[in-house]
């Protein structure tokens, strides 16, 4: 496994993360959840992505890493970079889905609960809500760095001059920004100049998820949408309508030159994100320890030519919207 430095910091992480968004709830098979964390920290995978709202149902994914952890990996905590996030729906009522402080102290102690943890190695503020103050957000994340609870906090999904001016109150706290999340693939590139730029200059880490679009970006969808697909589950995210003909079209051309790489096209599309050396970890998400293991791939890429990144920009530049 190769590392980044994750901004300005003495952390490292692996350039492949562990998503726990999908297959790690708890109306998902617990032994397959077990042996892709094991299969992944056997690989060097040591960062695992987590949300108190991961699941379903929401809050699971945190209680199934916490079940692995004290089942397998309790003597190796310090091996593990942890991290989950708050700000989303969580609990009924007005306090359970926003920025809050309330929020936020609230869902890290229950988060902390259900993974059966002392601390976070890196809690998010999951994303911005438009109504609550940046100084209130901020000073909650302060806090809970000073209370032991995180050792470091990130952003994630932020508007980019809300993304700056949270960079600003953290810095002020001399409790920096360690890394910035976004949603980044070769069929969604607009985080890559704005947001990415200014948590280089911030000197912010940048993680990315949902790399494989959903699984768009595999071929997955050439021949229609299978049964046990994202788009085809009720609780996913990927809905049918975004499996556009034009999109899985672009996937077929671009399948042609992993191919003629000696790769599968999920590899190619991680491989990809990577040539961009601002980014410091690619979430990855697996159903399974066999899918996780072919993503691994990646870490064998050849390099790009450059006639192969010029045919990938003609590719993905011409997709209708």
């Amino acid at each position: 496994m190769d590392y980044r430095r994750c901004g300005n910091s003495g952390i490292e992480l692996p350039i492949l993360s562990l998503g726990m968004w999908h297959n790690f709830g708890d109306v998902d098979n617990f032994s397959t959840a077990r042996s892709m964390v094991l299969t992944a920290f056997d690989n060097g995978l040591c960062h695992f992505d987590l949300a108190n709202n991961y699941g379903p149902s929401p809050g699971s994914a945190e209680i199934t890493l916490g079940r692995i952890l004290q089942g397998d990996l309790n003597s190796h905590r310090d091996e593990l970079f942890i991290s989950t996030k708050a700000g989303h729906t969580m609990w009924p009522g007005v306090y359970g889905g926003n920025s809050s402080r309330k929020n936020l102290i609230a869902s890290c102690n229950a988060s902390l609960k259900r993974a059966k943890l002392d601390y976070f190695d890196i809690f998010y503020t999951h994303r911005y809500d438009g109504v609550t103050p940046i100084e209130e957000t901020a000073q909650a994340l302060i806090d809970l760095v000073h209370s032991g609870k995180a050792l470091y906090v990130g952003v994630s999904k932020y508007p980019a001059e809300q993304q700056q001016q949270m960079y600003k109150l953290l810095s002020e706290a001399n409790v920096p920004c360690l890394a910035s999340q976004y949603r980044y693939s070769m069929f969604d590139r607009s985080a890559a100049d704005e947001n990415f730029q200014l948590a280089v200059d911030n000197n912010s880490g940048i993680v990315v998820f949902s790399p494989l679009a959903q699984g768009l970006l595999t071929n997955k969808y050439f021949n229609g949408i299978p049964d046990n697909s994202r788009a085809a589950k009720s609780t996913g995210f990927l809905q049918v309508e975004q499996v556009t003909e034009a999109k899985v079209e672009a996937a077929r051309k671009l399948n042609v030159i992993a191919e003629s790489r000696g790769q599968t096209l999920a590899q190619m599309a991680l491989a990809w994100i990577l040539t961009d050396k601002r980014v410091t970890s690619v979430i990855i998400g697996a159903s399974s320890s066999s899918q996780l293991k072919s993503n691994l791939g990646v870490l064998n890429s050849p390099e790009f030519t450059d006639d192969e990144l010029n045919a990938i920009q003609a590719i993905i530049n011409n997709i209708p919207e």
